[in-house]
């Protein structure tokens, strides 16, 4: 047993806002809407992450409320239930950065989003009661963007490259993002927010179109990485690295990936405008958000569905892994980690060891949805999931979890407390009901979705 943490739950809150992990995701192509997942705090934003999901569906947990795993971050975010799915696309919200021009957008009616007004950067609307969003068509005006168009992804661009599907049961939902062949054997290099939240993964080469399930090795959500490994994959070709050429502003390069979830890779032109930047992603209601930096700047399309996919250079050698962009309608800036840190990452991630960001495998699971931080900063469960840990032990919503081991919790700390164990462990938890009346009970935790 994996022996939980012994800080002070104000310390213990205090390292999970230190590094928070937020992700934006987008409206499908059939129009279908979707909530948004998110890690962490929120220090002012720059620009919104591309995630692309295909059908989002309202979580059935019944209220908003952050649906606990062992992880780094404050919790895993879920939406309003009986939030229709009906509505067209994803409002906007106000992102402002290093460019001019700000976004805002209203979250649209049920049914069918309302149009924004954008005028810079754009990212996805948050979900409002019972309600589907809407995206603001508008224009954009940030500086440094580009309205170069995707092409189809040549045969060359394509070796060593994956389409990811994933599916989020608790959430009745399905993402779509890229990744990049490592081995032969089947190890993929994607983004964190690709995978995270799913519970099952299927993994597709594009050269040959062979599908393969997947397990997650590990995350790290702080650096924005994810490593999985194929079932029974072996002859596959990695992508070819360049983790030696010095990377120059004004370098042509192309970014390659899953653009729209079709399942058919696209290829984006366009030239490093900077290095070395840093940027804020944030949820799109304004709350939650992570800082990512050394990234490379560029002025490709790059679009929903790339996230995790190879930035390439002019000799077709990955430099970078594709992970946001801010965007408008015409125009986008797009930002791509450095191969060296992605690889960094992996190597920190293969070494099997967890950190304060690294999870290994999944995240053990209680079970357990707590709402908005009430005043008093109690574990106030809004939902108990079915058939998870905590149902079994008798906890449903309106409870308040008190103690994880006898330590004490608190709302923003009962997350990273989990931390600490690993699937399988079993673990005291106290809480108190309703009506004020105390209880124990112990719970084996289980495997979560993906960190």
């Amino acid at each position: 047993m994996t022996t939980h943490d012994d800080r002070s739950p104000d310390q213990i809150a205090a390292a999970a806002a230190a590094a928070p992990y937020v992700v934006v995701y987008e409206a499908a192509a059939d129009g279908t809407t979707g909530l948004n997942p998110s890690w962490g705090a929120s220090p002012a934003p720059v620009v919104a992450r591309r995630a692309f999901w295909r059908t989002r569906t309202a979580a059935a947990v019944g209220v908003a409320a952050a649906l606990i795993v062992g992880s780094s971050g404050i919790g895993y975010a879920l939406g309003q239930a009986g939030a229709s799915s009906a509505g067209s696309d994803l409002s906007t919200t106000s992102v402002t950065g290093d460019y001019p021009g700000t976004t805002e957008g209203a979250t649209g009616t049920e049914g069918s989003g309302a149009d924004g007004p954008p005028d810079g950067f754009s990212a996805p609307g948050g979900a409002g009661p019972g309600a589907a969003t809407g995206f603001g068509p508008g224009s954009s005006t940030g500086s440094s963007a580009s309205t170069l168009e995707s092409t189809a992804a040549s045969d060359a661009q394509s070796v060593g490259i994956v389409l990811i599907e994933t599916e989020l049961d608790y959430e009745s939902s399905a993402a779509a993002g890229t990744g990049v062949v490592l081995s032969s054997d089947g190890l993929i290099l994607t983004n964190n927010h690709v995978i995270e939240g799913s519970t099952s993964i299927s993994v597709t080469v594009a050269t040959t179109g062979e599908t393969y399930p997947a397990e997650v090795v590990g995350t790290d959500s702080s650096a924005d990485i994810a490593v999985l490994q194929l079932t029974d994959a072996f002859g596959l070709t990695p992508a070819d690295l360049d983790t030696t050429s010095a990377v120059a502003v004004g370098d042509a390069v192309t970014g390659v990936g899953n653009a729209g979830g079709t399942g058919e890779l696209t290829a984006a032109a366009g030239a490093v405008t900077s290095l070395d930047e840093t940027i804020t992603a944030q949820n799109s209601d304004g709350s939650n958000a992570e800082t990512l930096s050394e990234l490379i700047e560029i002025n490709a399309q790059i679009e929903s569905g790339d996230s995790g996919g190879p930035l390439l250079d002019a000799d077709g050698e990955v430099i970078g892994i594709n992970t946001a962009a801010s965007s408008g309608t015409a125009n986008v800036t797009g930002y791509a980690i450095t191969i060296e840190n992605a690889l960094e990452t992996v190597a920190a991630i293969e070494s099997g060891v967890e950190t304060d960001t690294v999870t290994i495998g999944y995240p053990a699971f209680l079970g357990v949805a707590v709402g908005a931080t009430t005043t008093d900063g109690s574990a106030l469960l809004q939902a108990v999931i079915e058939g998870t840990p905590a149902a079994a032990a008798g906890l449903v919503a309106g409870d308040t979890i008190t103690a994880v081991d006898a330590l004490a919790v608190t709302s923003s700390s009962l997350s990273a407390v989990l931390h600490g164990y690993d699937v399988g462990d079993a673990v005291a938890v106290s809480w108190t009901d309703a009506a004020g009346a105390s209880h124990t009970a112990s719970v084996t935790l289980i495997a979560g979705p993906a960190d």
